[in-house]
């Protein structure tokens, strides 16, 4: 599951102050940490369509809900988890422990500095520091156009193997409302480290990488 990952993950920082010698970037540590939901070729340095990952500010985990509490919880709740969050019956997330997890956040992509009431953007690029809490630590740049880059290492390598995610979404054709964690077997739960997610009945499957995210530019 998501656990404590700042071992190691700030080392990585010296070196990525000094990534411009005419304007380093500062970054502030992240505690408790976030984590990135993100989609993209896993043996990749750089790509694009970061413009669709998503960004969990708090651990989703203990947030979620039971799939086999998703009739007690979720539909007895009208759609209202206990932790607050809203389900999204057309695409719901899950982890590899078998909880029904909140939608996470739209990735910022640009920086912002705050103007007088309202924020202006300062930057159209934003850096987080990102781990799979194995070898490597590096500097995640994302742009507003959804490029993304990394300092060092493959997406694979700052992926935090344990942490499994999928949204689930209704297959093509398929019955209104047929795509339901209702569906889900608890049998398939746990999820092994780097394994698939299960599919589901009736729903269209896609698997996403979770980064831990231990510190953000200042």
């Amino acid at each position: 599951g998501r656990r404590a990952a700042l071992a190691g993950g700030f080392a990585a920082l010296a070196t990525a102050r000094h990534a411009s010698a005419a304007d380093p970037p500062k970054f502030k540590r992240l505690s408790p940490i976030q984590f990135i939901a993100a989609l993209g070729d896993p043996e990749a340095s750089a790509g694009t369509g970061a413009d669709k990952w998503g960004l969990w500010r708090e651990d989703p985990g203990p947030r979620g809900v039971w799939l086999k509490d998703y009739e007690k919880k979720l539909v007895a709740g009208k759609g209202k988890a206990p932790a607050g969050w809203t389900f999204e019956p057309k695409a719901w997330w899950v982890e590899e422990h078998g909880l029904i997890m909140e939608t996470p956040a739209p990735l910022p992509l640009q920086k912002y500095a705050r103007e007088g009431e309202g924020l202006r953007v300062v930057e159209p690029a934003k850096r987080y520091v990102v781990t799979g809490d194995r070898d490597v630590t590096a500097v995640l740049t994302v742009h507003n156009d959804g490029r993304w880059e990394l300092s060092k290492g493959r997406l694979f390598d700052v992926t935090h193997l344990p942490c499994r995610s999928a949204v689930y979404t209704p297959a093509p054709g398929g019955a209104t409302g047929s795509c339901s964690p209702a569906e889900a077997s608890m049998r398939d739960f746990p999820v092994k480290p780097g394994a698939l997610m299960p599919e589901v009945p009736n729903c269209k499957k896609q698997d996403w990488a979770v980064l831990f995210v231990v510190g953000v530019e200042a």
